[in-house]
């Protein structure tokens, strides 16, 4: 576990010069795809940067974190910022199929991925090229001069009767009980906060099943069953 941030880590270095009088090294900032590339390079059976992804095993973070160890070039808040930034991705995601398999640093398969896994990919790539395109159509839009008649003041002035059975809507959908199924979860005490388990992660209106990759103080990195790895708190961290 890492017990300082990259800040921490270049204020000690700078400390330490002044300290000794040597001149400061300077610190170089490596991208997300500046660290895809090298984990390519080093792990060709594993990560590519062209044609189609292969699913990661689950878990991976920690092979690699160990097999880096002594890697100057990858810390490990750098390699889980790389993980994220390419699980993320269209071209990973699209290769989240059911019954393909993930394979290891080596490019061995070690499991085979089920309908919900692929599932969930492809909710997420979905919804990722959706907010794409979205932007994309509110930058053309803003550059785009509006040439048709201004509406109406009276036309477009909702009544008072639909304006307040739209308040009555909203206070009503809002006074919802949570969903049943987080009521069955109950929050991980943070002694039992450890790399390795098996836990739920509450990101949106349903838990997930996770791996925990690292842990950071209150701050937890998981890897979901699609093979993204994603960093939340440790209050979204529950078992049934």
């Amino acid at each position: 576990m890492e017990t300082k941030t990259e800040n921490e880590v270049t204020k000690a270095v700078e400390e330490n010069a002044e300290k000794t009088g040597e001149p400061q090294a300077e610190v170089k900032r490596v991208t997300s795809k500046e660290i895809i590339t090298h984990l390519a390079e080093k792990f060709p059976a594993c990560f590519s940067i062209k044609g189609a992804a292969k699913p990661l095993k689950v878990g991976i973070f920690q092979d690699l974190a160990e097999q880096l160890a002594d890697d100057d070039m990858v810390s490990k808040t750098r390699l889980r910022q790389a993980l994220r930034h390419y699980t993320s991705s269209w071209r990973y995601l699209k290769a989240i199929k059911a019954g393909a398999f993930r394979v290891d640093v080596n490019g061995e398969q070690v499991a085979e991925i089920d309908q919900e896994q692929a599932d969930y990919a492809a909710k997420t790539l979905q919804e990722s090229q959706e907010k794409f395109g979205n932007k994309n159509n509110k930058d053309n839009g803003a550059k785009t001069s509006y040439k048709g008649k201004k509406p109406s003041t009276k036309a477009s002035q909702p009544s008072s009767k639909a304006s307040n059975k739209g308040k009555f809507k909203a206070v009503k959908s809002s006074n919802r009980a949570p969903a049943k199924v987080a009521a069955k979860l109950k929050p991980v005490e943070s002694s039992a906060v450890k790399v390795g388990k098996s836990v739920k992660v509450q990101l949106g209106n349903a838990p997930l099943d996770a791996v925990i990759t690292d842990v950071s103080g209150d701050d937890v990195s998981v890897q979901l069953n699609s093979g993204m790895v994603v960093k939340t708190h440790v209050k979204n961290i529950f078992t049934e």
